[in-house]
């Protein structure tokens, strides 16, 4: 087994730690909030507010389950049009009270049912795009295992993008490369090695801005680790112009094309 392959089942791992777990590690006096104002509330995003060094911060997360009751609950991390909605709702609230964003992706990818997209799939994620791209507070988005296509992005419109040392982030799975491209399911470790999807491959090429080392740390010192340069670098926010902060935030993916 490579390396990276190694990478690739540990992002998928059902022990690591969950968004709402790191919500209650990293952040003081966590409210939850529930539901889009339109249609329900998806169990697989969740948020709310919370303190961070005592300053108050919106955070937003992608939820997987640990067991199969709750992966059925959280829709294995696939989130819904109400979903993203709700995010969207919890994102312009914060803008509204300027607090700063911090998302937590972990999904490999959007819900891709019937009843997602009946109810608007593709037209959630892209609204999230547009909005996110001109939010006039500070945003941060962290990947915590897999960040998987649109389905990841819909959250990571970010001023800074981060990622955990043992998390993927691309735009379709491994298994959706080799069978898409090469038409042969056999390929799949080969494919996660073409594919470029590892964290110090990302950051190395530009794509991300920081890494969360994990080997040979508890998750106590990647908990310590992560709450200290969330801090620094929303303290360092503080100090742009709202324009700058967008301008930044634009730039930064208008790089890519």
């Amino acid at each position: 087994m490579s390396n990276i392959w190694e990478v690739v089942q540990n992002a998928r791992a059902q022990d690591r730690f969950t968004a709402l777990e790191y919500f209650e590690a990293i952040f003081d006096d966590f409210h939850e909030f529930h539901g889009d104002r339109q249609f329900a509330d998806d169990a697989a995003c969740v948020g709310g507010i919370a303190l961070l060094d005592g300053k108050p911060v919106t955070v937003i997360g992608i939820q997987k389950g640990r067991d199969l009751a709750e992966n059925l609950k959280r829709n294995f991390g696939g989130v819904k049009p109400e979903g993203y909605r709700k995010a969207l709702r919890l994102m312009k609230q914060a803008e509204k009270f300027n607090r700063p964003v911090i998302t937590f992706v972990n999904t490999a990818g959007a819900y891709p049912g019937l009843d997602a997209e009946e109810r608007g799939q593709g037209e959630a994620i892209a609204r999230n795009l547009m909005e996110m791209a001109d939010l006039k507070v500070p945003s941060i988005s962290i990947i915590l295992g897999e960040g998987g296509s649109g389905g990841a992005l819909a959250l990571a419109v970010t001023n800074e993008v981060w990622m955990l040392e043992n998390s993927i982030y691309a735009v379709l799975s491994p298994e959706g490369f080799a069978s898409i491209l090469w038409k042969d399911d056999s390929r799949v470790q080969e494919a996660a090695e073409v594919m470029k999807i590892t964290a110090s491959e990302l950051l190395e090429m530009g794509i991300i801005e920081r890494v969360i080392t994990e080997s040979d740390r508890t998750q106590e010192d990647i908990n310590a680790d992560l709450k200290a340069a969330l801090i620094e670098k929303l303290n360092d926010f503080t100090k742009w112009k709202v324009e700058d902060l967008v301008a930044q935030r634009y730039e930064r993916f208008r790089k890519f094309n």
